[in-house]
């Protein structure tokens, strides 16, 4: 019997997405990430709000993109 995999983010119950994650790796990578926005907001802000928002924006698709690779696959979940 082949073994589940542990995922770090599981599927959300409703919608698409992921939801908050149940492995240590993921709660570092959730922790990191909004030490990164905390750590560019007074470099950026309020001088460069573009460049805080070119950075942010960056950083939601690498966020996107860890989920992706080590979360449940993601599909539409409706009401059953």
């Amino acid at each position: 019997m082949k073994p589940q995999p542990r995922y770090w983010f599981p599927a959300k119950r409703y919608g698409w997405g992921w939801g908050p994650p149940v492995t240590w790796q993921g709660w570092v990578v959730v922790v990191v990430w909004f030490a990164a926005l905390i750590a560019i907001a007074p470099r950026f802000l309020p001088t460069r709000p573009v460049a805080f928002g070119v950075c942010t924006i960056g950083m939601c698709l690498v966020l996107t993109v860890i989920c992706y690779l080590t979360g449940e696959p993601p599909r539409w979940r409706g009401k059953e």
